[in-house]
């Protein structure tokens, strides 16, 4: 009897006349647009202005990119150098291979570069921006099923995922699969609405919504990585991303816990974006009003002339005393 299964998509490229438009990318440019999306809402939340993400991004997906493919060529660099192998493919990103840990890395050096220059802490902007990468991700992930790569063992479960592809050596695929692009996609589906609600009910700060999502994320990639098949180093019985998994799991906790009881609480509206303008900035535009208030010397035009009803009591004090005037003149 068959059972029920994910079908994979037959080709992930489309041809619109000579330009290749594929899948792969597409999903990763989808995820930027939602993650710059996202975390300008919730910047602008805070008190920053609608621009700062997207500026600061400029920055950061590109040094992102870079690391994401360095960290996949440098850690699974028998693909592409060695006999038989063509160094020159490991510049095709299209094809995939976009390790996270490299991404995330050399983004923050490049969002580190946008902040200084927009004069934004980058923990704060790190906080706004962090469940938006958590959705990109999940997104991200969808480019490995047109790919029909990063599948997980075989299994018999109705969700699991349809193989049918020639590797590059000629050796010829077919099966069902456990579909780890959709495991990891889900959960980090649910990495950015725990860091959401989280930085609600916490009120977090300081890079520590950034530091949850980590954490979370780690988590849920240590047993996704059990699943997997493909070819990967392993060390005292581990992948290497699970070893990585566990590294940097342990450190965004040490950074939550320290910076959580030095800095609690979330920086001030007022202080995350000097050039924030606008209804956002409500923390500005209220000063800005009181300033505004204020005479040169520091009081308020109000209280450097005299009052309105000082002003009229004095006529009534003068008709008050010629009336009793006319009164004694009267008697």
């Amino acid at each position: 009897m068959d059972i029920a299964y994910i079908p994979s998509p037959s080709r992930g490229v489309l041809y619109l006349g000579p330009i290749p438009l594929r899948a792969y990318a597409f999903c990763i440019i989808l995820g930027v647009v939602v993650a710059v999306w996202l975390g300008s809402k919730r910047w602008v939340a805070r008190g920053g202005g609608k621009h700062t993400v997207g500026d600061i991004a400029v920055w950061a997906v590109p040094f992102g990119l870079v690391g994401g493919r360095l960290y996949h060529v440098i850690t699974d660099h028998q693909l592409y150098f060695g006999e038989g192998k063509n160094p020159w493919n490991a510049f095709k990103i299209w094809e995939g291979g976009l390790g996270i840990w490299g991404a995330i890395a050399f983004g923050a050096v490049g969002a580190w570069i946008g902040a200084r220059r927009r004069g934004v802490p980058l923990p704060a902007y790190a906080d706004a921006i962090a469940p938006g990468i958590a959705l990109a991700q999940a997104l991200g992930r969808w480019g490995n099923w047109f790919n029909q790569e990063l599948y997980g063992r075989e299994t018999t479960l109705p969700w699991g995922l349809e193989i049918d592809k020639t590797l590059p050596n000629g050796e010829v695929v077919t099966g069902i699969y456990h579909p780890t692009f959709l495991y990891e996609s889900l959960w980090c589906v649910g990495v950015a609405a725990l860091v959401i609600w989280a930085d609600r009910r916490f009120t977090l700060g300081h890079g520590r919504a950034f530091a949850l999502y980590v954490a979370a994320y780690t988590v849920g990639r240590f047993w996704v990585e059990w699943l997997r098949i493909d070819e990967a180093h392993t060390f005292l019985g581990l992948r290497l991303n699970d070893w990585v998994a566990i590294a940097v799991f342990l450190a965004a906790v040490a950074y939550f816990v320290i910076v959580g009881k030095k800095r609690p609480g979330r920086e001030d509206p007022a202080s995350i974006d000097p050039t924030a303008t606008g209804p956002s900035d409500t923390a500005g535009t209220a000063d800005s009003a009181k300033d505004s208030s204020k005479d040169s010397s520091g009081r308020s035009p109000a209280a450097s002339r005299p009052s309105d009803k000082k002003v009229d009591a004095e006529p009534a004090e003068s008709i008050a005393e010629s009336a009793d005037k006319d009164a004694k003149n009267l008697t």
